[in-house]
C-alpha cells in the first residue's frame, strides 16, 4: 500500500472545521493506506505558549483522534516529539533549503502579523521561520508518498519536494518527491461572522467543537448569522455555510429538501438551523461516547500511543540511519 502523512498541531479541543477539514478525511483513508498520522507538538512550539497545556493538549489530541475513528489496527498515529529523527532531520534539511525560500512562505508572512505575537513579551521566533522545514523533515522520514492538503497547504508541500530534489542532486537520488492528495474539504466558515474562517482564535462563539454539550450546539446554530445587508439573487455566505455544515454532516435528504425549498424561494432559515444542529448534535454525541471509552481505559490508550510512537520511531530511525551515511555524518553505535 502507498504511504500517506499528516500532522496536526495540539490544541485545546477540536473543531467541526478541523473535523470536516482534515481528520474526517483521515479516517477514510486508512482504509486505503497506510496511514501515518502525527500530532505535532514541535510545530505548536512555534508560537506562544503554556508548557503544561502543550503536555496535556498533545495527549489530549491523540485520544481525541481515536475517538474520531482514528484505528490503530490500520494507522499509526503518534507524538512528533517522542521521535526525535524529525528534529535531526529538519537540520539537515535547513542545511539543503534557501533563506529565500522561506522568506516566501505565505503562512510565516501571516502568523508573524497575527494578535498574539504583537502581544508584550513575546517574538518572532525562527522556529516559525523554519517550520516548513520541520514540515519536509515529518514528511520524508517516512518516504511518504502521498500527503493530504489544501490549498493553503501547497506551497508547503512544493518547499518538500524543492529540499527533496536538491539533497538528491547534491548527494544521491534517495528521496522521492511526495505528491499531493487532493480531496474536497469544505470551507467551514464562522456562525457569528460567515466572512472569517471558523476558527478558536476569534473566541468560542465563531467555532462549535466536537465535544461540545447539545445546548451549546443548538444555542450557537439558532443564533448563527444568515443574511446581511439587503436580499440578493446570490445566496448569503451565511446561508450557503449552514448548507455546507448540513453537506458535511452527510443529511443528504434534507439537503436536497431544504436547497428546493431555497431555489423556490420557500426556505425558512430556522428549519435549516435546525437540521444543521441536528446533524452536529449527532456526530458530537457519537464523539463524546467513544472519548468517554478511552478516558477509562487512559492508562492503556496512553502505553497504546507510546507503542505506535515507538513504531514510528523505528522507520525514521531507519531514515536517519541512511541519510546520515549520505551526508557524511559518523555511524552511531546503536
Amino acid at each position: 500500500m502507498s504511504r500517506v502523512f499528516s500532522g496536526i498541531q495540539p490544541t485545546s479541543e477540536m473543531h467541526f472545521g478541523n473535523y470536516f477539514g482534515a481528520v474526517k478525511n483521515w479516517v477514510e483513508l486508512q482504509n486505503k493506506y497506510e496511514c501515518i498520522y502525527c500530532v505535532v507538538d514541535y510545530h505548536a512550539m512555534s508560537m506562544p505558549y503554556d508548557p503544561k497545556e502543550l503536555q496535556h493538549n498533545t495527549m489530549n489530541m491523540a485520544i481525541d483522534l481515536l475517538a474520531c475513528g482514528i484505528d490503530p489496527a490500520k494507522a499509526t498515529l503518534f507524538i512528533q516529539s517522542l521521535v526525535p529523527e524529525h528534529a535531526e532531520l529538519c537540520w539537515i534539511f535547513s542545511c539543503f533549503c534557501s533563506f529565500g525560500e522561506l522568506q516566501r512562505m505565505t503562512q510565516f508572512k501571516d502568523k508573524s502579523e497575527s494578535e498574539k505575537l504583537q502581544e508584550k513579551g513575546n517574538i518572532v521566533s525562527v522556529g516559525l521561520f523554519t517550520y516548513p522545514v520541520l514540515q519536509a523533515a515529518d514528511i520524508l522520514v517516512y518516504k511518504a508518498e502521498y500527503v493530504p492538503v489544501g490549498k493553503d497547504q501547497e506551497q508547503h508541500l512544493e518547499l518538500t519536494r524543492n529540499i527533496a530534489n536538491r539533497f538528491n542532486n547534491k548527494l544521491s537520488e534517495y528521496f522521492e518527491e511526495p505528491k499531493a492528495l487532493f480531496t474536497e474539504v469544505p470551507k467551514l466558515l464562522s456562525l457569528a461572522d460567515p466572512t472569517k474562517k471558523m476558527s478558536k482564535s476569534l473566541g468560542d462563539q465563531h467555532v462549535v467543537r466536537l465535544f461540545e454539550e447539545e445546548t451549546s450546539i443548538r444555542k450557537k446554530v439558532k443564533t448563527a448569522v444568515t443574511d446581511v445587508g439587503p436580499k440578493t439573487d446570490i445566496m448569503s455566505p451565511g446561508v450557503a455555510n449552514l448548507f455546507e455544515l448540513l453537506k458535511a454532516c452527510e443529511r443528504v435528504d434534507d439537503y436536497n429538501s431544504l436547497m428546493g425549498d431555497y431555489d423556490a424561494g420557500t426556505l425558512k432559515y430556522s428549519q435549516l438551523k435546525e437540521k444543521v444542529a441536528d446533524g452536529l448534535v449527532a456526530l458530537s454525541k457519537q464523539f463524546i461516547a467513544k472519548k468517554a471509552e478511552l478516558v477509562r481505559n487512559r492508562e492503556k490508550i496512553e502505553g497504546q500511543i507510546y507503542a505506535m510512537s515507538e513504531k514510528a520511531g523505528k522507520i525514521a530511525k531507519e531514515t536517519l540511519r541512511e541519510v546520515r551515511e549520505l551526508t557524511g555524518l559518523p555511524k552511531r553505535n546503536s
